[in-house]
């Protein structure tokens, strides 16, 4: 019966994540016409007489609520814009436009609101320029603040009947060499009284940060990147549970090398180690699709992961289960992923002996739990370990230069 049960959940589970991810995947979706992009960089694609805009795959929102565009070059004209649209804004037209979007233009300063027939608003935009577009957190119901900026100070600002996730961040283009740099992930302080700048943050979320930077939901390699030891590290304040489960990462720059970890580890894991390489910890490695349990020796698991993937860890307890009384979870007997033959991975394997005599005293709750891990929806894998005294908490790791990923703690909630 107990099989059965868990078959039964986890087969719930995969349905679940594969809804979520089916709707995620037609809601998030960039979408641009006569226009290119390269990375961060967007250029204009078309010739001249009609215009190219771009659309952003997600809406602004309380925990990203502002955008950058900086002028790489104005070509002909300098007809770009930048402001906010709805998802499904018709792409032949500059944002401003049409109804329901509000847009800056660079080449006459003008506030484009839903018109074709601008208000003067703030100064020209010329090459290097930074144009900036956010809401404000104080909005009330049904209204909303749109600011924009440029180079960093405010230009001014226009209330519009709107909620900020029917607003997706859009630059618009309308002349030959045209080209701007798209910074989604930009940051936007406001001053208080006391002149300290406040940013939009969610460290709290966070009990522990080595060489990553928090910015909303977005987490930042800050370190070197040279050697093995230069592992950037975070750790959530709380332990995975029976109400919240189940955590994702979506890799939004993969950085030099996308040596990217998603795992869980116990909570005094040290912070320059990778998920998965120390015991305690378990853990799916992007650059390799290997997963790494307690040792840097990785075992083939999934497939490799890239900017744009999505990747998730989950765990499946046991009916009944309290994280801080026993249970009956050792007489599990289900059909397993085999284990495959062990891999030696030279990146990691060089530091591995000296692991084992520092962890020889590690504290083994004794129960045993299902941690598995899914990509872009699908479930990769399951294996079952034994969980450390205190629980699993996710922890994420990074190690080369450049490397961004969007976190959501709590993908399954409401």
């Amino acid at each position: 019966m107990d099989d059965i049960n868990l078959h039964y959940r986890f087969r719930n589970w995969r349905r679940r994540i594969r809804e979520i991810r089916e709707v995620r995947a037609v809601r998030y979706r960039e979408r641009l016409k006569r226009m290119l992009r390269d990375g961060d960089i967007l250029r204009y694609h078309g010739n001249s007489d009609e215009v190219g805009c771009f659309v952003a795959s997600r809406p602004l929102s309380k925990r990203n609520r502002y955008f950058e565009v900086t002028i790489v070059d104005t070509g002909v004209r300098g007809m770009i814009a930048v402001g906010l649209v709805p998802q499904l804004y018709k792409l032949d037209h500059q944002p401003g436009w049409l109804p329901d979007s509000v847009a800056f233009h660079a080449d006459d300063g003008k506030l484009y609101n839903g018109n074709t027939v601008g208000q003067q608003f703030g100064p020209k935009c010329c090459r290097g320029d930074r144009i900036g577009c956010g809401i404000s957190l104080d909005s009330e119901d049904g209204q909303l603040t749109v600011f924009f900026t440029k180079n960093g100070s405010e230009v001014g600002s226009v209330d519009i009947a709107a909620s900020p996730d029917t607003l997706y961040p859009a630059v618009g283009m309308h002349s030959l060499g045209e080209e701007v740099l798209l910074d989604l992930n930009a940051e936007w302080g406001m001053e208080e009284d006391d002149g300290q700048m406040i940013v939009d943050s969610h460290e709290e979320d966070w009990a522990r940060l080595h060489d990553v930077k928090v910015t909303g939901t977005l987490l930042e390699y800050v370190g070197k990147g040279k050697s093995i030891v230069d592992v950037g590290l975070a750790q959530a304040r709380r332990p995975l549970n029976t109400r919240f489960h189940y955590y994702e990462l979506e890799i939004t720059d993969a950085g030099e090398k996308c040596y990217i970890a998603l795992g869980l580890a116990r909570r005094d894991y040290p912070k320059d180690r990778h998920p998965g390489w120390s015991r305690g910890s378990i853990a799916y490695h992007a650059d390799d699709g290997k997963l790494f349990h307690g040792s840097g020796v990785g075992d083939p698991f999934g497939p490799r992961c890239f900017e744009g993937d999505v990747m998730g860890c989950g765990i499946l307890f046991p009916r009944d289960f309290n994280l801080d009384g026993g249970d009956d979870a050792d007489d599990w007997d289900v059909d397993m992923v085999p284990k495959p033959i062990a891999v030696q991975n030279d990146l990691y394997a060089n530091n591995e002996d000296e692991e084992e005599e520092e962890e020889e005293g590690e504290e083994v709750d004794g129960r045993k739990v299902m941690v598995f891990f899914t990509r872009n929806g699908k479930v990769v894998g399951r294996r079952e370990v034994a969980l450390p005294v205190g629980g699993f908490y996710p922890t994420i790791g990074m190690m080369s230069t450049g490397e961004k990923v969007r976190v959501d703690l709590h993908p399954l909630s409401g």
